[in-house]
C-alpha cells in the first residue's frame, strides 16, 4: 500500500494522459459518429454505402489492429505520424466513430417518421430536417448508450499503452516491474484511476436515462 502512496505522481501522470486521449477520441468521435450515422439514412443510395462500408469495417476490426495500421502500415506506403499520442487519437476516434454512429442512428430511426415527412411539407430539404428536427431528438434519447461508449473508449485508451504511449496501464506495468513485491497493489491502483473515469461516467448515464424517460 505505501508503494502506492509513494508512486501516486506516476499515477497521476498516466490518468491524465488516458483522460486526454478518452476526452480528445470521444468529442472527434461524436463528431464523426454523428456524420456517419447522417450519412447511413442519407437519400443518396451511394453515401449510404460508402457510410455502412467505414462503419461495418470500425466494428468488426479489432482495435489492436487499427493501431497497427495507423502505427505501422501508414509509414509503409509513406504517410508517416508522430509516435505517440496522435496515431491513438486517431485509432481510438475511428473505431469509437463506429459505435457512435449506430447509436445515433437508432436514435434516428426511433423518431417518428411522420415528424420528417411534416419539416418537408413546410419547405425543409433533407439535410434541415435532419438537423433541425430528426438529430435534436434522436440525440436526446441515445445519450446514455452514447456514455456507455465512452466509458468502453476510456477502457480502450489501454490498447495504447503497447504503442510508444505512457497512459495508466503502461504505467502499471511499469510500477509493478519497479515494485514486483507489491505487484497486486500496484495494479489495484491502475483500477482505482480507470473507476475514477467509468463510475461518474456511468451515474451520469443512469441519471441522464431516468430523466428522458421521465420527461417522455
Amino acid at each position: 500500500m505505501l508503494a502506492v502512496i509513494e508512486s501516486l505522481p506516476a499515477y497521476l501522470a498516466g490518468f491524465q494522459m488516458t483522460l486526454y486521449l478518452t476526452v480528445v477520441s470521444g468529442i472527434l468521435s461524436l463528431l464523426l459518429g454523428t456524420l456517419l450515422a447522417a450519412a447511413r439514412v442519407s437519400p443518396l443510395r451511394s453515401l449510404r454505402s460508402v457510410s455502412t462500408f467505414a462503419v461495418e469495417l470500425g466494428r468488426n476490426t479489432p482495435l489492436t489492429l487499427v493501431f497497427v495500421f495507423f502505427v505501422f502500415i501508414l509509414p509503409g506506403v509513406g504517410i508517416i505520424l508522430p509516435l505517440g499520442t496522435l496515431p491513438a487519437i486517431i485509432a481510438l476516434t475511428v473505431y469509437t466513430s463506429a459505435f457512435v454512429c449506430e447509436a445515433v442512428r437508432s436514435g434516428i430511426n426511433s423518431v417518428g417518421i411522420g415528424q420528417a415527412e411534416a419539416a418537408r411539407a413546410i419547405g425543409l430539404g433533407s439535410i434541415g430536417t435532419l438537423r433541425l428536427i430528426v438529430l435534436p431528438q434522436a440525440l436526446r434519447t441515445v445519450v446514455p448508450p452514447l456514455i456507455s461508449v465512452l466509458i468502453a473508449l476510456a477502457k480502450n485508451t489501454s490498447v495504447a499503452s503497447g504503442f510508444a504511449v505512457v497512459e495508466l496501464t503502461a504505467t502499471g506495468r511499469a510500477l509493478a516491474r519497479d515494485y514486483p513485491a507489491d505487484v497486486i497493489w500496484m495494479l489495484l491502483g491502475v483500477a482505482a484511476f480507470y473507476l475514477l473515469i467509468t463510475i461518474p461516467a456511468g451515474y451520469a448515464a443512469s441519471r441522464i436515462e431516468r430523466r428522458v424517460v421521465f420527461s417522455r
